[in-house]
This record gives C-alpha cells, structure tokens and sequence, in this order.
C-alpha cells in the first residue's frame, strides 16, 4: 500500500555511501524492506541502473556478463538478495573492469549473504541503512518519529490513521512475500505471531525457554526464528558484556524491535496519547532512544553491549573506544537523578564516561562524567571529548 511520500533529504547516510563508493570498488546499502535504499540510490550519480523486481531488468541480467561487461561508471543493482549467482561474476568484473564500480541493495544481512558475498572479500563494503534519523525529520518532530517510526512512508503519511494503516500492510507483506523470498519456509502466521510475542519482551533479557514454552516450541526454533528478524533488520540482539569482574553476570542477549513504529503496531499503539499512558512506555522509549544511538556510534553490533548482574546493577548500552569504556543509560523520566545503581556501574566498569539519555529539554551535569541529556542534542556524531 503506497501513499504519496514527501521526500527528506538524508544528508548523514548520503555522505558516508558516497565515501565507501570511493574507497571499495562495490558497496552495498542494506537494510530493512522500504527504509528508502532505492530512493536515496537513485539521489547519487549513477550510470546505470537494475532492479531485480523490474521485469524488464530481470530478462536485460538473463545474461549477466553480456550485459555488464561493456558498461562503465557506477552501476547499480537492486534487490541483489534475489540472485546470489551474480557475485562470482561481480568480482570478476571489478577484477578486470577497473572503470566500473558496483552499488547493490539488498533487504538482507551480510550474515545471511555470507556465502554470496564471500567471493567479493577485500571488494566490498557494507552500509546498513535504517530508517529516517533525528536529524533527516528535524528535533522538533522527535514525538511523530517515536510514534510512527523511521520508514519513511509510515513517517510521512498524512495522519497517525494512514501511517498506522501503512505499517499494518508492511508487516503482512514481510511475513507473506519477504520472509518466503529469502528462501525461509516458515508459515507466515508463525512468523506474525512469533514477532508479535517478541514485542512483549522490547528491552528485556530473552528467555528462549519461556517463549518456548509460550509459543509450543522447542530453544532451538526460537533462536532460529529470532536469528531470522535479526538477518532481515527487524530486531536486536544486544549481546551481555562479559568481563570477569567477580559478580554473578547476565548471559543471555537483550532484545528490541529496531523500529519504533512496527512496535507500536505490533502493540496495538496507533498515537502519541496512547502510548503516554501504556504499560510499555518506558520500554519503547529506551528501544527508540537506543536505536538512534546505535547509529549515531557508527559500530557493528559486535562491538555494542549491555550490563546487567543477577543483583539489578545495570546498564543499557556500552562500548570501548580509545582504550576505554562508555556507557549509556535511557530513562523516560522527567529529570533523572543519581542512583546507587549508576554509582556501581560507574565503580565496576570503570567508565570513562556515561550518559542518562531523556525526554526532556535541558542537559545538566550529576557528577564530572556523567551527563543527563536530551536526545535531540546528542547530533549524529559521537563526542568523546569532555563532559
């Protein structure tokens, strides 16, 4: 279901694509199905330019090194997920062709690429676009992009009413035609209904056993079934930090629907008023508010952490960099104070700095690292320098 979408500029994603082309001879954007690949694609100078659900360009790659070979510039393919075989033939090209470079989209993780992909290692680079950041919509539209998400056609749609409608036709048709295309035979009422338990742990430590149980079925099938959402951007999976400092630590990974809006509807929440008085508020405002840190820190999920022991002591977020570790924390709260919990992280991990990400509008200081700020003033870029 399509309705008219306003175009916004994505200067930040813009940048680093066209960074990554002049470096790598391919890049590929990928990301969730309608996180506006294609759109900004097609704001680069291209040369050429197929899409694998164009009919036309499908039959123009029945023969692929016939119709590529000859080509120069920057060509671009997209829905590369739907034929695999043609990344043998890319490394030859690049290999040879050095006036060509390659930019292929695709809905689906390097992870799940991995042996397509394995052939263009040292060729190519990999950008993971996900919906519209703060700084793409303005802050002063932080509400309507928590409510309704960063895909753009949820965001720009007319009314709470169609975004909700939009986001409703985007979850079936993921469940129904996506999911079957990547070659998982699941049944997709499974699949709805497994995404929609998801929802209800949305920043919570998952319990594979407990959903199991809840759902009729076994460990194995839940990983299996979370490794799926994760591979295809839907979820993530935030893994524990692991030092051995002594305490009895969480093992198992953390768990949250990247987009704030597909959670909203999963939860059956279709506007601001709404949400301000539902059970998981505070829960969708960390999942939010985390995800737009996610991007802002420009790191792999491999090097992005939470902490969390059996005694409560906890911490949303952290990473190293320079030699030290960083935190974040995210509260929905009207000024965040210091805790005896805040204190211990700070003790037990050693941190060189931690933020208490909040709603409101003003940043203020509770100790000489650690800063209560609004989201909307963190920008894009991670500071590191002194808080």
């Amino acid at each position: 279901m399509l309705f008219p979408m306003k175009f916004i500029e994505r200067q930040k994603d813009s940048q680093e694509i066209k960074r990554l082309i002049s470096i790598f001879p391919v890049t590929a954007i990928l990301g969730p199905r309608q996180s506006g690949k294609t759109t900004l694609a097609k704001t680069l100078a291209y040369d050429h330019y197929f899409d694998l659900e164009n009919p036309r360009d499908v039959a123009a790659l029945e023969q692929p090194q016939l119709a590529l070979e000859d080509l120069d510039g920057l060509i671009v393919i997209d829905e590369i997920q739907r034929t695999p075989n043609l990344f043998p033939l890319l490394r030859y090209l690049v290999d040879n062709r050095p006036s060509q470079k390659y930019l292929i989209l695709g809905s689906a993780s390097p992870d799940l690429l991995k042996q397509s992909t394995e052939s263009l290692a040292g060729r190519i680079s990999y950008f993971v676009l996900g919906g519209l950041r703060l700084s793409d919509v303005g802050r002063e539209n932080l509400r309507s992009l928590w409510v309704r998400g960063g895909l753009p056609r949820s965001y720009t749609a007319r009314s709470d009413e169609e975004s909700v409608l939009w986001r409703q036709s985007y979850i079936a048709t993921f469940v129904e035609r996506d999911i079957p295309q990547l070659g998982i035979s699941i049944p997709s009422p499974s699949i709805r209904r497994f995404w929609t338990m998801l929802s209800h742990y949305h920043g919570q430590v998952i319990n594979y056993s407990a959903i199991g149980r809840s759902f009729g079925i076994s460990d194995v099938t839940v990983r299996r079934y979370c490794e799926i959402l994760q591979q295809t951007f839907m979820i993530r999976m935030l893994q524990p930090w692991s030092a051995n400092l002594g305490k009895r630590l969480v093992k198992k990974p953390k768990i949250y629907l990247r987009d704030s809006g597909l959670f909203h509807s999963l939860q059956s929440i279709e506007a601001m008023d709404q949400l301000l008085t539902h059970p998981k508020l505070g829960a969708s405002w960390e999942g939010f508010a985390l995800e737009s840190v996610c991007r802002m820190l420009e790191k792999s999920d491999q090097d992005l952490f939470f902490f969390n022991t059996h005694s409560g002591v906890e911490l949303d977020l952290l990473w190293q960099k320079n030699g030290r570790t960083w935190g974040v924390e995210f509260k929905y709260a009207d000024a965040p104070k210091m805790t005896k919990s805040i204190k211990t992280v700070m003790d037990d991990l050693q941190l060189s700095g931690l933020w208490l990400v909040y709603p409101g509008r003003t940043a203020y200081r509770l100790a000489q690292n650690i800063l209560v700020t609004p989201l909307q003033d963190l920008g894009e870029s991670w500071d590191y320098g002194p808080l």
